[in-house]
C-alpha cells in the first residue's frame, strides 16, 4: 500500500486553499493607464480567429461570451493618449484605439544593507546581464494556448506590502519602477499556481534569488521571486494551486516576502488587477 508524500499532502492543502480561502475571480479588472489592461471586443466567435498586436508584439486573445476579446497589457512607459491596436482577421487588417490616461504613481525609498545589491560590482553585472537576457527571452514567449486561464488566485495568503508601480530608489539613488506586488509572509509560507500554466524556467538570479516562472498561455506569464525553496521543476504542467515554492528573502531582499509579477504581450502589468479586491 502506498503512502502520500510530503510534497502531495502538502499540494492538496494549498489546492484545497485555493480554492475555498484565497478566492478568485473571472477575469481581471481593466485599467486603461500604464500598467493595466485594456479588454476589447474583436470579432462573433463564430468568424475565425483574429490576431491583435500592440506594436510588434501579439496580444492575447480568447472567446468570450460568443465574441472574440483581447486582453492588452499596458506598459508602464505608455505615454497617455491615443494607441493603436492592428488586428488581422481572415486576411483582412483594421485597426483599434486605446486611450490611456496617465497615472502618477508613488515613489518608495528603500535602504538595502548589502551595498552590491545597489551598485554591483563588474563581476555582479556581468551575471546581471547574462540573467537578464535569460528573463527577457522567457517574459517574451508566446505559447500557443486556446483558452489562457484569466480566474486567478492569490499565490500566498498575506499582506500586500509594496504595489506594483512604484517609483524606487536604494539607499538613495533612483532604480526602475516596481514591476510587481510584493506579499508578505513568513518565511517557509507555502507559494502556490494562481493559475494552470506550464513551469518555464527556475533559477537563482542577483536580484530576484529563487524565481519560478509559469507560462499560462499567449503571452500571461507569472513570475516568483525571493524564493526560500524552489518545489516546481522547469516542463511540468501545473494545475491551479499546485505548489511552486515557499516564501524566502533570496536575492535583494530587506525581509521575508513573495514579489509576484505578471507579463502580458511582454509587459508587467499590475497582478492586483488579477484579485478580488
Amino acid at each position: 500500500m502506498s503512502h502520500p508524500t510530503p510534497r502531495t499532502v502538502l499540494g492538496a492543502l494549498v489546492l484545497l486553499a485555493a480554492t475555498l480561502g484565497l478566492g478568485a475571480q473571472a477575469a481581471p479588472r481593466t485599467a486603461l493607464t500604464p500598467g493595466g489592461i485594456a479588454h476589447l471586443r474583436i470579432a462573433a466567435a463564430d468568424t475565425p480567429r483574429p490576431a491583435v498586436h500592440l506594436g510588434d508584439r501579439p496580444v492575447l486573445v480568447r472567446e468570450e461570451n460568443g465574441h472574440w476579446a483581447a486582453w492588452v497589457g499596458l506598459p508602464l512607459d505608455l505615454a497617455p493618449g491615443a494607441h493603436t491596436l492592428r488586428i488581422i482577421q481572415n486576411g483582412a487588417a483594421r485597426s483599434a484605439t486605446l486611450k490611456i490616461a496617465a497615472k502618477d504613481y508613488p515613489v518608495q525609498h528603500i535602504r538595502i544593507k548589502n551595498p552590491r545589491m545597489v551598485d554591483p560590482n563588474p563581476d555582479d553585472m556581468a551575471r546581471i546581464e547574462r540573467e537578464a537576457a535569460t528573463q527577457n527571452e522567457i517574459k517574451t514567449l508566446f505559447r500557443d494556448e486556446a483558452q489562457p486561464p484569466l480566474d486567478f488566485v492569490t499565490p500566498v495568503a498575506g499582506r500586500h506590502s509594496s504595489p506594483f508601480g512604484l517609483r524606487r530608489t536604494f539607499n538613495g539613488k533612483p532604480r526602475a519602477p516596481h514591476r510587481g506586488l510584493d506579499i508578505a509572509a513568513a518565511t517557509g509560507t507555502p507559494i502556490i499556481a494562481p493559475a494552470g500554466g506550464v513551469v518555464t524556467h527556475t533559477g537563482d538570479f542577483f536580484f530576484n534569488g529563487k524565481t519560478v516562472f509559469v507560462d499560462h498561455g499567449q503571452g500571461l506569464i507569472s513570475m516568483f521571486c525571493h524564493l526560500d525553496r524552489i518545489d516546481a521543476r522547469a516542463g511540468e504542467r501545473v494545475a491551479q494551486g499546485a505548489p511552486l515554492g515557499t516564501v524566502g528573502m533570496s536575492g535583494r531582499a530587506t525581509g521575508p516576502h513573495l514579489h509576484w509579477s505578471v507579463f502580458l504581450n511582454a509587459t508587467p502589468v499590475d497582478p492586483a488587477l488579477f484579485l478580488p479586491r
